[in-house]
């Protein structure tokens, strides 16, 4: 036979619709919980206990809570009983005492119509997620003071936390989610909708990565940069960066970057590190276009498709240090990372017969196992 718990739980199931009608002013109805009404047949004992301890938190005996209607039958076992035939909740009051959801409620109430009195156009949403409503009671308040700024303002071109919303500093950082379901619905005209990230999404200023290189010329470190070699700076000013220079060299490890002044002296070049996104960070930098791109990353697979990806952008990128030479000469036997990339590289013939035979043998020279002579080397012939 059922159990008080188990009607509980069924109960709780049908809160989230109950909230929904609520919104949508639609009157209770009784909520009938399905469930197994057959009983123990082993004894009579066994039945009554059964019998009294879902009659014991029903409505006839607490006063609020689930009804039980019975039928009187006659049985095999355990002769003429009462036997529950349907359990319902009558009034809104017993279903939510019941839950102990009285109050839960009350506020829910005062949030959703605080909510649609500001932004009616939120009410669909608010019918479809009324636990998201109950999820943050208690904040609506500031919720819809930042709603409210990005609707006067939906192009702020500031920091989050340079916004005038007249709440605390960190208020839209922690509630971010929940401020951009809204976002999405208040001013859907002024998204940019092909970014995830909030700040890039709703017109705001944003931290943005770095870019790390080294200055292989002197010449250029003392006239650009005030002797200074090592330099990060944000993408937007990479972009947009003029300085003579007449090829880069995309470098994978740092240990490798830290390396590079020891090469021979490269007029006018810079190495830049691209630890792994090289290409998300460089990819606006049309100015590349215009000089010789050169790629020297971990003889491995995931070094091959880092060098594909780039040459999405710059196609006119070539490796260095990356052949079947230099491999066949250095390799340990080391093991490398299984790649997972399913797409046709934009790769040479000699690259592509060396990826495959890596990618099968799961191989991988580091560029660190390569020594600075046999390095410096290829660079002074180039």
């Amino acid at each position: 036979m059922i159990s008080p718990n188990d009607i509980k739980t069924k109960a709780e199931r049908k809160y989230f619709s109950f909230l929904q009608d609520v919104v949508q002013a639609i009157p209770f109805s009784r909520i009938v919980i399905p469930g197994d009404k057959t009983y123990n047949k082993t004894s009579v004992g066994d039945f009554q206990t059964e019998i009294l301890a879902l009659v014991n938190q029903s409505k006839e005996k607490r006063g609020f809570g689930f009804t039980i209607d019975y039928q009187t039958i006659k049985t095999k076992s355990i002769g003429t009983q009462s036997l529950p035939t349907i359990i319902y909740f009558e009034t809104e009051k017993d279903f939510l005492k019941f839950l102990g959801k009285e109050k839960e409620v009350d506020i829910f109430i005062n949030d959703w119509q605080f909510i649609h009195s500001h932004f009616p156009e939120l009410k669909d949403w608010i019918i479809k997620n009324p636990s998201k409503v109950i999820q943050h009671q208690g904040k609506w308040e500031s919720i819809i003071k930042v709603c409210n700024y990005f609707k006067n303002y939906p192009k702020p071109n500031l920091y989050i936390r340079e916004l005038p919303a007249n709440v605390h500093t960190k208020f839209i950082e922690s509630n971010q989610s929940i401020i951009a379901e809204l976002l999405d619905v208040i001013i859907q005209n002024h998204i940019n909708l092909n970014e995830r990230e909030f700040e890039k999404r709703f017109n705001l200023k944003f931290r943005e990565p770095l870019v790390r290189f080294k200055i292989l010329d002197k010449e250029i470190s003392q006239s650009f940069f005030s002797n200074l070699d090592d330099i990060s700076i944000p993408v937007s000013q990479f972009e947009s960066l003029k300085l003579p220079l007449k090829q880069v060299l995309i470098v994978e490890n740092r240990t490798t970057l830290f390396t590079t002044l020891t090469l021979p002296k490269m007029d006018k070049t810079i190495a830049i590190f691209g630890q792994g996104n090289a290409v998300t960070n460089i990819q606006n930098a049309k100015w590349l276009s215009d000089i010789t791109v050169l790629y020297w990353g971990d003889i491995d697979v995931h070094g091959f498709e880092m060098l594909s990806r780039i040459r999405k952008h710059f196609d006119h990128t070539q490796s260095v240090l990356m052949d079947k030479t230099t491999f066949d000469k250095y390799f340990d036997n080391d093991s490398g990372k299984p790649t997972t990339d399913t797409t046709t590289l934009n790769l040479t013939d000699n690259e592509r017969e060396l990826y495959n035979l890596l990618k099968t043998n799961n191989w991988r020279l580091e560029q660190e196992k390569i020594p600075f002579d046999y390095v410096n080397k290829h660079f002074d012939n180039e």
